[in-house]
């Protein structure tokens, strides 16, 4: 099993979160650490290959945790937000100009 590491900001994040969201997402990242998939984790498109994003509807807001788990030995929580867009499922740009930055660095000192 691997270690689940976190960019500091995307747990800062992720504990503004609801506790029973928080419960939900933890054993996600649990089961990518054992080298599986949750069924509420999908491949983040263009951001290469091992990049994951958790998408959970949670009452009625939204919560999203995007992970890396081909960065050296560890599953890498790199962000964490509630999506709070109307226009559609995608991801914000925003969010994902994060997420690009924070591997990109995670890469660096990882590899």
């Amino acid at each position: 099993m691997k270690d689940v590491l976190w960019v500091k900001a995307a747990r800062k994040e992720f504990e503004t979160f609801p506790a029973g969201a928080r419960e939900i997402i933890q054993s996600a990242l649990v089961i990518a650490a054992e080298g599986r998939k949750a069924d509420i984790a999908k491949p983040m498109k263009g951001l290469g290959s091992g990049v994951w994003e958790i998408a959970l509807p949670y009452r009625s807001d939204a919560y999203r945790v995007v992970y890396a788990v081909q960065i050296g030995e560890a599953v890498w929580v790199v962000h964490a937000f509630q999506k709070k867009s109307t226009k559609g499922v995608a991801t914000p740009l925003k969010e994902v100009e994060i997420i690009k930055a924070r591997l990109k660095r995670i890469r660096e000192i990882a590899l």
